[in-house]
């Protein structure tokens, strides 16, 4: 029994493969359900349910919540970037120090585990890789890959035995779970961690060809694992949804520039979405943070709620109470939105021509429920809390590691 975080973790007697399938909801694989029969049977034959992301519905926070079994305001990781008064900068958290506690990944490799990471988008590699004593590379630098940063090398020509896609390829998802299925044809692991990226998910809806064609690839691998005899648990950072008028245009409220006209307020609107991979999503989605001046606090937030579009707006102490926030990455004001708008700073601080072809987005509450799918069967125990509805995606090693014999 391995002990992270205050929560216990059993040794499993088979490799453990936890996959976090960035931005798929439950609806994309039942609208794939014909071309997914390996999913299809971990469902029919193992245990499935819906659980909650943490918010901000992004995949940092969730992917750090997921590997360390905690909510942001434990391991510090509550977007991608925050503003950082003191220095009066806005700063992209993606580095080791930024996470505040262990992961479960690095104290099992420290326990002479043997643990390998794999992950789509580079930005995330550095918190995963914190203290691991084992392999940590990124699908998108993957070439790039040496003994001293990633604990492998010579990926491309000796495990993988190609070029791996590139970042907006739907196949570097792929490339993802196959090489989670080389690792362990490979040598024998205790533990994985592989996480894709969602650019198909931002470009098409559940049931689009193009969506179900990257699922069918996604369901050979995991049947791959499968036939490895690995205890695989699928889950969710975040779903996603479309996010545009009538007429197809993205759906935004620019909040800073609102604020300015319509009460003369001057503020700094922080979106944790934002990150380098800008043609996903063009910096737009259902949360935001608004800091301000004292004074200003009470006027903003009644223009803000008076949005059509917005469908919470809530103070530092009531969204770090309940999100579990830490108030210290966090304004004055949080807002989300509803199911169908985004959140903006103002007009000429995106790049909308990456999106003018519709946005499809995540953030809010409407995008916090995800799928949890084992293709083994849970114990009485854990099943219940499955069925319950009340758990998180963060409990994946939990269940992974205490929930199945």
């Amino acid at each position: 029994m391995i002990t992270v975080n205050g929560r216990s973790y059993k040794e499993q007697h088979a490799p453990v493969v936890a996959i976090c399938m960035d931005g798929t909801s439950m609806n994309y694989y039942e609208a794939a359900a014909s071309v997914m029969p390996n999913l299809q049977r971990f469902i029919k034959t193992g245990s499935m349910g819906l659980v909650h992301s943490v918010i901000p519905a992004f995949t940092n926070p969730n992917n750090m919540a997921i590997v360390t079994g905690t909510t942001p305001d434990k391991n510090g990781i509550c977007g991608n970037y925050w503003y950082d008064r003191k220095a009066d900068k806005e700063v992209m958290m993606n580095e080791p120090s930024d996470l505040l506690v262990p992961t479960i990944l690095s104290s099992f490799s420290q326990q002479n585990k043997k643990v390998a990471v794999v992950t789509a988008k580079d930005k995330l590699r550095k918190m995963l890789s914190k203290d691991l004593n084992g392999i940590c590379f990124s699908a998108e630098y993957a070439d790039k890959a040496n003994l001293a940063e990633n604990g492998i090398d010579n990926v491309t020509t000796s495990l993988m035995e190609k070029e791996q896609p590139g970042i907006y390829d739907p196949d570097i998802s792929v490339y993802v779970i196959e090489a989670g299925v080389r690792l362990l044809k490979k040598d024998k692991y205790d533990l994985l961690y592989l996480t894709t990226t969602d650019y198909v998910q931002h470009k098409y809806p559940p049931g689009a060809e193009e969506a179900n064609n990257f699922l069918s690839k996604i369901d050979y691998w995991l049947g791959e694992l499968d036939k490895l005899g690995a205890i695989i648990g699928v889950t969710a950072d975040h779903g996603m949804q479309g996010k545009t008028n009538p007429d197809g245009t993205p759906k935004v409220l620019f909040i800073e520039t609102i604020l300015k006209e319509v009460g003369d307020i001057s503020s700094r609107v922080i979106l944790p979405i934002t990150d380098p991979y800008v043609v996903h999503h063009g910096a737009l989605g259902g949360y935001g943070t608004v800091y301000l001046e004292q004074k200003d606090i009470k006027k903003a937030k009644e223009i803000i709620s008076s949005l059509e579009g917005v469908e919470l707006v809530l103070t530092n102490a009531e969204a770090s109470a309940r999100f579990n926030l830490p108030p210290d990455k966090i304004g004055e004001l949080v807002l989300l939105s509803d199911a169908r708008t985004t959140i903006g700073r103002a007009r000429e601080w995106h790049d909308m021509d990456k999106i003018k072809e519709g946005l499809r987005s995540h953030g809010s509450l409407h995008t916090s429920i995800v799928p949890m799918i084992f293709n083994r069967k849970l114990n009485s125990e854990y099943q219940q809390r499955l069925d319950s509805g009340n758990a998180r995606n963060f409990d994946l090693f939990d269940f992974l590691s205490n929930g199945i014999s």
